[in-house]
């Protein structure tokens, strides 16, 4: 058992492959959950109350407040020793993540096409394919990234704030920024994984990982959709 408490860089090859095996598993069935979740909540939420979600500046202030509290609960619980409670804290994410999707999963359907979420799709999963493969084929240390990251969080949340209370349209180059930020994210959450998780947290790597990956779509999608407008 001791080898579950094993930085994953100190851990042998077999228990480093394990553990990057279990996390990008997780990860991709976060994904696919997360699709499914999405899907069931488009045909059963009423189209009305989807859009009141986004029908006022305040009323999505509170919607952006619940995801970063229900965020703030999800990364707790899914560091906690019980794996029960691991997965409690994934699947809270994936349900507060697909809740923050839906209207523009829902405007994106009905006003712009299914094909350009799909397209999105395809475009976030080859990215995060392409950035996870420089950072395993490199093998750099990308901590320098930490900075920049936290500092552009930072400015792009009180954009985000600004433009939700204001009434502006934040625009494409806004969301070129974003995809660059969140691309900035994965690689260095992927490069960190391995000095600060042990091998037995595969679930929160697993976590931090789909969080990247959700943002990247988010913007991406937003990209597509706008060059339909």
């Amino acid at each position: 058992m001791a080898q579950y408490s094993q930085i994953v860089s100190e851990a042998s090859l077999a228990d480093r492959s394990e553990f990057y095996k279990k996390t990008y598993l997780h990860v991709a069935l976060a994904i696919l959950t997360f699709t499914a979740v999405e899907t069931l909540m488009i045909k059963t939420i009423p189209a009305d109350l989807i859009l009141s979600m986004v029908s006022g500046r305040f009323i999505w202030l509170f919607v952006i407040g619940a995801f970063w509290l229900c965020s703030m609960l999800a990364n707790k619980l899914v560091f906690s020793p019980s794996r029960q409670t691991q997965y409690l804290g994934l699947g809270l994410y994936i349900i507060i993540e697909a809740l923050i999707f839906l209207p523009m999963i829902f405007i994106a359907s009905f006003y712009s096409g299914s094909d350009v979420i799909m397209q999105a799709a395809i475009v976030t999963l080859s990215l995060f394919a392409g950035l996870t493969a420089l950072v395993f084929m490199t093998n750099y240390d990308f901590s320098f990234l930490r900075t920049a990251i936290t500092i552009g969080g930072f400015i792009s949340l009180g954009m985000i704030v600004a433009g939700a209370l204001f009434g502006f349209n934040l625009g494409l180059w806004f969301s070129v920024g974003m995809v660059v930020l969140a691309s900035g994210s994965i690689i260095y959450q992927t490069s960190q994984i391995k000095d600060q998780f042990t091998t037995d947290m595969y679930v929160g790597a697993s976590l931090q990982l789909f969080a990247s990956v959700m943002l990247l779509f988010w913007y991406i999608l937003r990209i597509f959709m706008s060059k339909r407008d």
